[in-house]
């Protein structure tokens, strides 16, 4: 069993930067993809960022540039730094695990319960 917990959600101006953090309790094997998600007032949940084992990352277009996702395996944490926000990037903020790679909405198998960011313009 893997339990996943964010932090270091919270209200920033536009322009500004974010760290978000995910703790992982429980073994996380090294085949492992994670990821992070948002989701919006009234929108769906949708894909952020992902890292597969190999290190190989990829991001959503309207990140691309802006958000960079980085993993600490000694301290079992992924992290999603944050800089550039705007107020279209408010929302809940979700981290993931999958088993299988490019760690997708519809396959993780582990999820957090969420960290709030929220920008205002």
């Amino acid at each position: 069993q893997v339990v996943l917990v964010e932090s270091g959600g919270g209200s920033v101006q536009a322009g500004g930067s974010l760290r978000l953090s995910c703790a992982a309790y429980g073994y996380i094997y090294s085949t492992y993809s994670m990821g992070w998600f948002r989701q919006a007032p009234g929108k769906e949940r949708e894909g952020v960022a992902v890292i597969d084992s190999d290190g190989s990352t990829s991001y959503a277009d309207s990140v691309l540039g802006r958000f960079t996702i980085s993993q600490d395996h000694a301290k079992n944490t992924l992290y999603l730094q944050m800089n550039s926000l705007k107020s279209e990037d408010t929302g809940m903020y979700y981290c993931a695990a999958s088993f299988f790679s490019g760690c997708s909405l519809y396959d993780a198998n582990y999820w957090g319960q969420g960290t709030q960011v929220t920008v205002s313009s």
